[in-house]
């Protein structure tokens, strides 16, 4: 196989510049086109995964709080032990 060499030709300056617009206006033309597929879930959708979220988050809290206060209270025995 032969390897084809690719060029890159830089625009100037000005080039750049005047096609700005365009680029600009294409991304938001593409962007709508996207927007238009999106498949957004509904309401009762979104309340029923907000709730399993603040429901998880509170648990993963109490979890978090009862580990943090046994090994606290860990830490506290094997110091006094050691202090000894």
């Amino acid at each position: 196989m032969e390897a084809k060499a690719i060029t890159v030709q830089e625009k100037s300056l000005g080039e750049k510049v005047s096609s700005w617009p365009a680029a600009t206006q294409e991304y938001f033309n593409e962007l709508k086109m996207e927007m238009r597929r999106v498949t957004w879930p509904s309401k009762q959708q979104v309340q029923a995964t907000t709730t399993v979220v603040i429901v998880s988050v509170f648990a993963f809290a109490a979890y978090f709080s009862l580990v943090d206060s046994l090994v606290g209270r860990l830490i506290e025995k094997l110091f006094g032990a050691l202090a000894r």
